[in-house]
């Protein structure tokens, strides 16, 4: 009896404090109904008013909801705010009741975004809270306008924070400055522990102010937090000094920026130590700022690119040296102001001399002649001597020029001026310096300390991220050479996607430092995503390349869409691949278990193909889009390697492949007891021979027990050749078929129906799924929805409500 008297008493309680508190809503809402025009409106029900003074005055009442019957709290629940929505989720539950209704109808009322199809949601809180996280640190949304999204008792941001998992930084890095502010502290810190990913899209040129909010945001969300994967989207002109900030932060690198606070996370240890100049940490006076490497390498890469555009402008000047004059009017034609510039010269003599630091003495006018002679001295003697070929030019990327004077803060340029100096007030021997000297240097050799970046050994490493994703972010020379500089020693990472980066025979360099990486202890990179428009290597010259130096990778996707002719090795004035990138020697094993390739057009060497199948013993999954081969002879010798050498393939997949005159060789794989699945997707199977193939085809999948799906999209099957394939389900089949996907295939709502009959009259089990899209169910509505309903009974059905009269060329191609 103590459990009916406690329910008696918490719902007595509830109703006497919700009447008290609910006299003044209910006059307020009676007075305007009585004066309204249209006539009195049926007033709520008590309840539903006891339950809104309940919401509203759940800051004194909250204890006492949390212990409310079930049947009381779930009519409450939809009443409250999202803070106490939340927080009332963990006593929900025990009491066997469900809020993912109610997150759900708040997503569609106050997000007005439907969730993409392919995303299946386990969570509405979780993900109405991310999203609400991200809408108001943009100011995207207010939320003062929605009384559900309203409570002064609550920080929005904080609230929400745990839930993020998942946090995307667009534009000007907007949200950055807010999340490292002072007032935001405990949300970046709950951040630290529940982000897991940081995503970039469409970046614009940022100020230093936004660049030093995210150094700072970096640094507490990868090195002190949770962070594991980083993705660069949409990036047309990367801006260098942001993205290789990006791109050293993620590899664990940390220097302190300049002007920064001091990060309280990283202790004593990392305070007060002695600047190094292997870590790029020189002390540059009062007037100037300390810079990090990835400025530093930014500002002279930079330098060098205007430096040659100065010579391509003038053609006939010879090579000159960088001193402080000719820095100065290379300034002047980049479009910095004059204004800006920290220490402009006062005379023509002193600009000739070398650097001298602020605290130095000055020096008398017959030394500064002196120095001029000596230099004059040198550059005739040098003139006299044979001229060395040409510094190679950089590419730029389109629109960088636009890019650059869209930019116009003037801070890029003061940094270069700076740099410029610096290094030459380091020159112990007081010569110039060429900076085409410095870039070229680090292009041709090894030897990368001398644009700036992060030596490995000296500078300070904290945690790392695992998975690094680059989708359509072009990589200038500069960018390239830092990434492969930072992948030779990231033994942390474990998945790498490069998607149409433009790398053209930088793809040289990133397979030498794939391969060093390889050779570091600890290695644990497993998955590499490879894609581009054109690639300086054949694509199966570049996969045996890529197994050779990884040879622990388990998943491989390499895609290339052109065959290229600038950068192809074989054109006259193009050098080679380096001789130990390409070799005829044999693959060693590797532990490769997926493999996926998209060809371009063309040919391909089959005995290439075979020799990485014959070296991948693990290959569990081999995909092949768009491949051809000179003859189906070809394409027999791939099927029979992989019959001989590859005993553990399970899943198959050919898309986009002409093997109308292969039929032989399909019935062949069709035959094989190992496969698990199979997907012939457009490869225009049905083409030739329809009416003798299709009887030889069923008749292999009905002695096949181990294949488990099969997947014919587009292959212009029509009515005739489901029914045909019906005799797969048949009584005296062996077939355990259980996915089948016949879309694009010209099927009509009568040849379904008929389909479904014969599955019916067999007695056929539950089969799976059946995948129906972009059929021509649509030209009988009635027959096809009958036809469903009756497949349903045995299978289920995915289908799609398509246009048929967009593939009326299809139609005819089959009549």
């Amino acid at each position: 009896m103590a459990a009916p008297e406690a329910w008696r008493a918490r719902s007595c309680w509830f109703c006497e404090v919700a009447a008290a508190t609910t006299m003044e809503a209910t006059s307020r809402e009676a007075a305007p109904a009585k004066s309204s025009a249209s006539g009195p409106s049926a007033p709520p029900a008590l309840f539903e008013l006891c339950g809104r003074a309940v919401s509203a005055h759940m800051g004194v009442l909250e204890s006492g909801v949390w212990a409310l019957p079930g049947p009381i709290l779930q009519s409450i629940l939809p009443l409250l705010n999202i803070y106490y929505l939340e927080r009332i989720e963990e006593t929900a539950l025990k009491k066997g009741l469900s809020t993912q209704a109610i997150w759900r109808r708040l997503w569609d009322e106050l997000m007005k975004t439907r969730p993409s199809s392919l995303e299946s949601v386990t969570c509405w809180r979780a993900k109405f809270m991310e999203a609400f996280f991200s809408h108001v640190l943009r100011g995207t949304i207010d939320v003062s306008s929605d009384r559900r999204l309203c409570d002064q008792r609550f920080s929005p941001l904080l609230h929400s924070s745990r839930h993020v998992r998942q946090l995307t930084i667009c534009n000007m890095l907007q949200g950055a400055t807010e999340l490292v502010a002072e007032p935001n502290r405990r949300v970046l810190e709950t951040l630290a522990s529940s982000l897991h990913t940081l995503k970039f899209r469409h970046l614009l040129f940022s100020d230093v102010a936004a660049q030093q909010s995210l150094r700072q945001l970096l640094h507490q969300l990868i090195h002190h937090g949770a962070v594991s994967q980083v993705s660069l989207y949409s990036w047309p002109v990367p801006e260098s000094a942001l993205f290789i900030l990006i791109l050293t932060m993620s590899a664990g690198f940390w220097q302190q920026g300049p002007g920064g606070p001091p990060c309280r996370l990283c202790g004593e240890a990392s305070r007060g130590r002695a600047p190094s100049r292997d870590e790029g940490s020189l002390l540059l006076g009062s007037r100037r700022p300390r810079r990090d490497a990835a400025e530093r390498c930014a500002a002279a890469l930079m330098a060098s690119r205007r430096k040659s555009e100065a010579k391509q402008s003038t053609r006939a000047a010879p090579a000159t040296r960088v001193t402080r004059r000719s820095t100065q009017e290379s300034l002047a034609t980049g479009g910095t102001d004059p204004k800006r510039e920290l220490h402009p010269p006062a005379t023509s003599h002193e600009a000739s001399g070398p650097k001298r630091p602020p605290s130095a003495p000055a020096t008398t006018s017959s030394a500064s002649a002196s120095s001029s002679s000596t230099s004059s001295s040198k550059r005739a003697s040098a003139s006299s001597a044979p001229q060395p070929k040409p510094l190679k030019r950089f590419k730029r990327a389109a629109g960088k020029k636009g890019a650059r004077t869209r930019q116009g803060s003037g801070a890029e340029s003061e940094d270069l001026y700076d740099f410029v100096f610096i290094v030459a007030g380091e020159k112990e021997d007081g010569e110039e310096m060429e900076i085409g000297e410095v870039a070229c240097g680090a292009l041709d050799g090894s030897d990368l300390s001398c644009l700036g970046l992060p030596a490995l050994e000296a500078s300070q490493r904290f945690r790392s991220i695992s998975t690094l994703e680059l989708f359509t972010v072009p990589l200038s020379t500069e960018a390239a050479l830092t990434l492969c500089h930072l992948l030779s020693s990231w033994v942390s990472l474990e998945s790498l996607t490069l998607s149409y980066n433009g790398l053209g025979s930088n793809i040289f360099r990133l397979l030498d430092s794939l391969r060093a990486l390889s050779g570091q202890a600890g290695c644990r990179l497993r998955a590499l995503h490879l894609s581009d428009l054109f690639s300086p290597l054949p694509i199966l010259e570049l996969t045996r390349a890529i197994v050779r130096a990884l040879p622990l990778l388990r998943v491989l996707s390499i895609r290339v869409d052109h065959p290229s002719q600038r950068d192809n090795p074989a054109v006259p004035g193009n050098a080679g691949p380096p001789s130990h990138i390409i070799g005829d020697e044999e693959i060693p094993e590797n532990c490769l278990e997926q493999l996926e390739m998209g060809f371009p057009r063309g040919a391909q060497p089959a005995p290439l193909l075979c020799s990485v199948l014959k070296a991948s013993g693990s290959l569990q999954q081999l995909s092949l889009d768009s491949a051809t081969f000179a003859s189906p002879q070809d394409f027999g010798l791939v099927l029979q390697t992989l019959k001989e050498y590859n005993l553990v393939l399970k899943r198959l997949s050919f898309h986009d492949m002409n093997l109308a005159d292969c039929q032989s060789e399909v019935l062949f794989l069709l035959q094989n007891l190992t496969l698990q699945e199979i997907t012939f997707s457009f490869c225009r199977l049905f083409e030739k021979r329809p009416a003798q193939f299709l009887p030889e085809m069923v008749a292999a999948m009905k002695g096949n027990s181990t294949l488990k799906g099969l997947r014919l999209p587009g292959n212009r099957l029509g009515n005739a050749g489901l029914l045909a394939l019906a005799d797969v389900f048949s009584e005296d089949s062996s077939s355990s078929l259980c996915q089948l996907d016949i879309s694009s295939n010209c099927i009509k709502p009568d040849g379904l129906l008929e389909f479904a009959k014969r599955l019916e009259r067999w007695g056929r089990g539950a089969f799976g799924h059946l995948r129906l899209f972009q059929n021509w169910l649509d030209q009988d509505a009635v027959t096809a929805r009958e036809a469903i309903r009756r497949l349903r009974a045995t299978c289920h059905v995915v289908s799609d409500s398509w246009d048929s009269s967009q593939a009326f060329a299809d139609y005819v191609s089959t009549m």
